[in-house]
């Protein structure tokens, strides 16, 4: 099994890059793990209360459960993967079933902030994309899919997205094994993980 790590900020083109690799392989043989399925369970808080959880800090993240559950996969074990929404903020009682693959992907803003879960990465993939423009995919992305106003959006941005992603993701870039400029001509490294996954299929 290869497991693989996809990082970058928020709007950095993570799930684009991650289509791109997957794009060439047969669907049997790869899954896709989202660090935003893996936001703690916040029953106990009011939703006024969740609306104030910065989830751009790497507390927001149930690290333990998503590397028990890597672990088990790599031990050949199904798992239950949690669903989490961001309409409520919470965790639904839903989860999905997710099967043992050659190639597993994961994704998300602050998955090299554990040590545990980098060491289990065989391949570090940090993807990168200037202020501006990863500001302009949130906004469209928050209003779009996620019911949010643009102020509320811009707020979230100057006082919490900025500053965590300064102080906790830009610096996890030092991690990575391979740093793609998201540029979406730029195949090349595209090319190189899907030819190092190739050889290790």
């Amino acid at each position: 099994m290869l497991i693989i790590g996809i990082a970058g900020g928020t709007g950095s083109g993570k799930t684009t890059v991650v289509n791109q690799i997957i794009h060439q392989l047969p669907t049997n043989e790869v899954c896709v793990i989202s660090q935003d399925s893996y936001y703690k369970a916040t029953d106990d808080l009011s939703y006024d209360e969740r609306t104030k959880i910065n989830f751009d800090h790497p507390r927001a993240i149930d690290f333990e459960l998503l590397v028990a559950q890597l672990k088990s996969l790599k031990k050949g074990k199904v798992v239950e993967q949690p669903v989490y929404s961001f309409v409520t903020h919470n965790r639904t009682s839903d989860t999905i079933k997710t099967h043992p693959r050659k190639v597993i992907l994961v994704e998300g803003i602050l998955i090299f902030n554990s040590e545990e879960l980098r060491n289990l990465f065989d391949i570090k993939v940090f993807v990168h994309a200037e202020t501006d423009e990863r500001l302009i995919r949130r906004l469209r992305r928050d209003i779009a899919e996620r019911g949010r106003d643009i102020d509320e959006v811009l707020n979230r941005y100057q006082d919490t997205l900025k500053p965590m992603h300064q102080q906790f993701i830009e610096p996890t870039k030092n991690y990575a094994d391979i740093i793609i400029p998201n540029d979406r001509y730029n195949t090349v490294a595209i090319d190189i993980v899907r030819t190092v996954i190739n050889e290790r299929l």
